[in-house]
Order: C-alpha cells, then structure tokens, then sequence
C-alpha cells in the first residue's frame, strides 16, 4: 500500500511565517543557489513583497522540519508565543534533544502540514485488460472452428446458436478477421427486413471501431436505398432479400459483378437461404473460389418434421454446422444455468379456466396450426380468445414483469387488443406492417426505455427478428403457428439471461400446445434438426 498525503492548515502556514520574519531571517531559509540568481537579477534592491512571493513559492517547509540543521534556524525564528504554543504540543522544550518520529510529525501538523491516509492500492505489476467487444468462452470456440470450416474446400459453414447468445456479435468477428485477411474486399450480409439490417450495420459499425484496420466503406441496399455497386470497392454491405431480388429483375447481372470482389457473404437466418430467389442471389455472390458463405441461426431448419426439406439446408451449407461446445448433454442447459439464457417458464393460454373454445376449433388448430388465415383470424376475433390473451397480459403484469412482448394473429387483432389494454389503463403500443416508420420506432424505443411503468408491446409480423429489447421478461404468443422456427424466433426475443443484460427468468403463455416436440422447451428446439446435420 502507498499512503496519499493530504495537507490541511490547522497552525502556522507557510505565508504565515514568512509574513512574520524578516528579510535576513527569510534569505536563510532559501537555497543559496537560488539566492544567487535573485541578487544577479535584482541586486540588493530586491522589494520585500517580491522576497516573499519567491519564499512563498520556493521553500520546501517539509524538508525543513524533516533536517534536523534547518529546523533548529526555523525554530529560533518563531516569536515567543507560537514557540510556547509549539512546545505544548509536544509536551517539552522545542529546542532540546533529539526529535522522535512522532514529534516530528507534530511539528509538521503544527505547521499545517496534516498527513491524513488514504489507502491508494499499488499498480499491480499485471493487470487484466478487458476488450471493447469481447467475447464469451463459448463463442471464441465458436469463432475459431468456423474460421477452419470456411477455410475448408467447401467455404460453406452455419452457426447454429441460440437467440440472445449473440449470433451478429460472434459472426462480427468473423467478418472483422476476412476484411484484416483481404484487403481490399467486400463483406455481403443478406437479411430479411429493415430491423436485421440496421441492427448489422451497427453492429459492423462498432466491431470495426475496435478491431478494423483500415477505413471501409459501410453500406445498406434496402427499399429506396442503392449504393454505386461499382464502387464499392472495399468494405461491409448489408443487402435486403427483397431488395437484392428485386434489383435482379432489373440488373441480372449486379450480384455476379459484385462477386469479384466478395470474400465473404454472411447469410442472416440461413433457414431462408434455399428459397430459390434468395438461393440464387447468395450463388452468385460466391461465384469466386476464394468466397466462403456463413450461415447464422437459431433454427438449422426450415420445418418442423420433413427431413427432406430440412436436409436441403444442410446440403446448402456443405453439411458443416458448428455450434456450442459446452459441458453438459445440452448447451441450453449450460447457458440456462450459467446466466447466458434465461430461464423459461412455459403455460398454454388455451388451457386456462374459463375460456370457451369449442372442440372442432381446438381440433383445427391441433390438425392445421399454421392455418388458413381465416381461421386465424375468426379465432383471434373471438370474444372468448381475446378475454382469455387479455387476462393473460394482466396476469403477467400482476407478476410484476415490466415488459411484455405480444404476439397478435392479425393486425386487427393486435390493434384490438391495443384499445382494450389502454382503456384500462395499461401502456401500451401497437406495432404491425402497417405501422409508420416513426411510430413504430417511437413505441419501439419507448419499450426499451428504463423506466419501471410497465408496458405491453403487441406486434404481427414484424418483431420476431431482429428486434433486441434486454428487459423484455415475458411474451404472450397468441399466434397459432406449426413454424417450429417461427415460435422460437419469437420465444427468443424474450430469454437473453442476465449476462447478456436480459433477466435471470422469463415467462412465455402461448396457444401453441407445449407437448409437440421443440414447443415447450427451448432445449429439444434447440436439438430437433441435429439428425440432418
């Protein structure tokens, strides 16, 4: 431990003492060297108020009293009543013996000089140095064995991860390290929808700033927006599905003269890679040898039971899945355990008392489950159904969940159950396809806000991707769906653990029924494609 001094003036000060002593008395408390310089430049006609300035400024006071010689001069200049006021504090004659350590630091308290200590730890000779945009222990691994698989003949590998584990973040460095390897070169990253998008441009924004090494160009090719394709020359380019499809009937060519330049197209919710058009515009953006696809998602799958169309994904992707290795039969498991995940409570909103759904509509449901539109919406409307998602949402408040998250069956619905919530004093917003850009942004960022007034968010269509919202605790899944990926692209939105700046549990009421296999349990969703991989 080192001790910080700090100086208080309870006695007599240093202006103080040079004020009551004289010219001759204050030339024989400064260095003679010092003196020399001063007599050079002023001569005798030094002013005393200029004398005193410099002895104000240049005595050192503590290496005065700590010399034994210069303390008995400076203790033979106080006047007769600081000296007795001295002595009373050291209990003896100021000007006899040897002074012990401790009259020595009263004779410096009496002089203003108070040491007080502070206890300041010593720098340590090693210190842990944390990164900007680091990575947990799981996804390093992760980053390491896509790096081989990419290098592979194929070029091709998914990253199968959970939501809310970081998928974009690992992948960043995974871009991060192909645009160091390959300069100049371009980055493509496909995705569905404006949220994905931005969220992976802003994620390259703040990767770049602490691993890049050159300047880069950074773009985004969505609805109105294309840049000059020809001279994007070096950088990361983030490409709309849509917007790269629709350019293709206009330019056929766009993707195959970008493709010179491509190193690395990064393939966001790869489940949608093998749809013919998107299949064909991620084809020709690896058109060069030296090209390597990288898929990322939660759900290696595009079904919940036909193997076919599922092992069509694998085959796309070379067969080469790299996933968490962690301790443990299950990674859900671990990352439950360890605070990665939240953990999840699942209830069926069907089963609750006192809703009434007739026994043909819960056979339709249990039969079709991703279902005619028309019957999505007929029992979305229904009274019964809307009393029974209602009283789940005030149930989940009741709980004391800050935010919840709702999934509607239709934008009608969601916008009923809207009106209902306000009316009875609950915050709450609505957000669908047809919501403008700057409300739905505002009721967004109100979702997200820190305040502890709860609030619901409802939503058809547009937030089970790309949509982050840390305190978001509990979801209503009124949706009926047989989409094992779109049910857990919607639980994921809620189960980010607290180490990644979720919650440590997260409650999920859903009308899908949990005993089919991968709907009541993150865990077997997590592990249901593994026979095609």
């Amino acid at each position: 431990m080192l001790k910080q001094r700090m100086y208080s003036s309870p006695g007599l000060t240093l202006g103080q003492l040079v004020e009551s002593l004289s010219d001759r008395e204050i030339r024989r408390l400064i260095d003679d060297h010092v003196l020399s310089v001063l007599d050079a430049v002023f001569g005798a006609g030094i002013a005393r108020d200029q004398l005193r300035r410099v002895a104000c400024s240049i005595i050192d006071l503590d290496s005065v009293l700590r010399d034994a010689t210069m303390r008995w001069e400076l203790l033979q200049m106080l006047s007769g009543s600081k000296r007795r006021e001295l002595e009373l504090r050291i209990g003896r004659s100021a000007y006899g013996g040897d002074w012990t350590d401790s009259e020595v630091r009263e004779l410096r308290s009496f002089f203003g000089l108070v040491e007080e200590s502070v206890e300041v730890l010593s720098a340590p000779s090693v210190e842990l140095l944390s990164p900007k945009y680091g990575l947990f222990d799981h996804q390093r691994d992760a980053v390491r064995r896509l790096g081989a698989a990419l290098r592979q003949d194929e070029r091709r590998a998914v990253l199968h991860l959970p939501t809310g584990v970081g998928k974009t973040r690992t992948a960043m460095h995974v871009v991060s390290e192909w645009l160091r390897l390959n300069e100049p070169s371009v980055v493509v990253w496909l995705a569905s929808g404006r949220e994905l998008l931005e969220q992976a441009a802003a994620a390259f924004h703040e990767a770049w700033s602490y691993m890049g090494t050159r300047p880069l160009q950074v773009g985004v090719m969505r609805g109105d927006q294309t840049p000059d394709l020809n001279a994007f020359l070096d950088g990361f380019l983030a490409v709309g599905l849509a917007k790269g499809w629709a350019l293709s009937r206009m330019d056929s060519d766009w993707a195959t003269r970008l493709s010179r330049r491509v190193r690395l197209v990064v393939f966001d919710e790869a489940h949608q890679s093998i749809a013919p058009t998107y299949r064909r515009i991620a084809d020709e953006l690896t058109l060069d040898y030296r090209c390597a696809l990288l898929g990322l998602t939660a759900t290696p799958g595009r079904t919940w039971a036909d193997i076919d169309v599922d092992g069509e994904l694998a085959e796309f992707f070379a067969g080469n899945k790299v996933t968490l290795d962690v301790p443990g039969d299950n990674p859900i498991d671990f990352l439950i355990e360890n605070g990665f995940l939240a953990r999840p409570t699942f209830r069926t909103l069907l089963a609750r008392p006192g809703l009434h759904v007739s026994d043909h509509e819960l056979d339709r449901i249990s039969d079709l489950l991703d279902i005619p539109v028309g019957i999505v919406v007929a029992l979305s409307m229904s009274e019964q159904y809307v009393t029974a998602v209602l009283t789940a949402i005030e149930g989940l408040i009741g709980k004391d969940h800050i935010r919840i998250l709702v999934f509607a069956a239709s934008v009608e619905h969601a916008r009923v159950l809207t009106a209902v919530l306000i009316a009875r004093g609950v915050r709450s917003e609505a957000v669908t396809g047809l919501t403008p850009v700057r409300a739905r942004e505002r009721a967004i960022r109100a979702f997200k806000a820190d305040d502890e007034v709860p609030m619901v968010l409802v939503n058809f269509g547009v937030l089970t991707t790309g949509f982050d919202a840390p305190r978001a605790s509990a979801a209503v899944i009124a949706r009926p769906t047989k989409s094992l990926v779109l049910y857990s692209q919607m639980v994921g939105r809620v189960i980010r653990g607290p180490k990644a700046g979720g919650t440590d549990a997260c409650e999920i009421v859903t009308v899908v029924d949990p005993s089919l296999p991968g709907f009541g349990d993150v865990a077997g969703a997590f592990l249901n494609w593994e026979d095609v991989w």
